[in-house]
């Protein structure tokens, strides 16, 4: 990797959140009780018009809160500009590094990535039973992230995803894909 690469990087530690202005995740409690730190940087990273890429060498990425619904923005996937104006919190998972995407050619790479992550969540949402939403979002990151990161994340995150009550993801994980069996749904 040149040293042009290298100044690119930015980074960011694992699964920090920031919420300014709103109740909804200001320090929120990680599942085991403790507190999270504070990033504001990265939201102002989002705010600030410019195009970043989420680096695709990495297990990394952002799940990105609008207003009424979360998204989340995996390796290779563009984050700021207009797009994102309208994020009001942010969750970075893993060892967040961020691109700077100043080639034409590499931000239109990396928006059509960002839809195929968008199209992945949207392929989810499409069950109608809530729980089994839950449960494929639930498996999806646990491919792709260690557990531990993923028993971090709140379930309002996974809700916010895949359209539920954080209440719904608590249950399915606690009880697992039986939730359906349980409750006769």
């Amino acid at each position: 990797m040149d040293s042009e690469q290298r100044q690119r990087y930015q980074a960011a530690m694992v699964s920090t959140y920031y919420c300014p202005e709103t109740g909804f995740l200001d320090n929120p409690a990680m599942r085991d009780g403790t507190k999270r730190l504070q990033r504001p940087d990265i939201l102002a990273l989002l705010h600030n018009g410019e195009v970043f890429i989420v680096n695709s060498r990495k297990r990394n990425g952002l799940i990105l809160f609008k207003r009424y619904h979360a998204e989340f923005a995996g390796p290779g996937a563009v984050v700021g500009g207009d797009y994102d104006s309208d994020c009001q919190c942010v969750i970075s998972i893993g060892n967040l590094s961020l691109l700077s995407a100043e080639a034409h050619d590499d931000r239109q790479k990396a928006y059509l990535i960002r839809r195929q992550w968008i199209r992945l969540i949207e392929q989810i949402t499409e069950n109608s039973v809530s729980s089994q939403r839950v449960q494929k979002i639930l498996d999806q990151f646990e491919q792709y992230f260690p557990l531990e990161v993923v028993e971090e994340l709140p379930d309002v995150a996974f809700a916010m995803l895949v359209g539920v009550l954080p209440q719904t993801v608590s249950m399915v994980r606690h009880f697992g894909s039986d939730l359906d069996d349980t409750f006769g749904e």
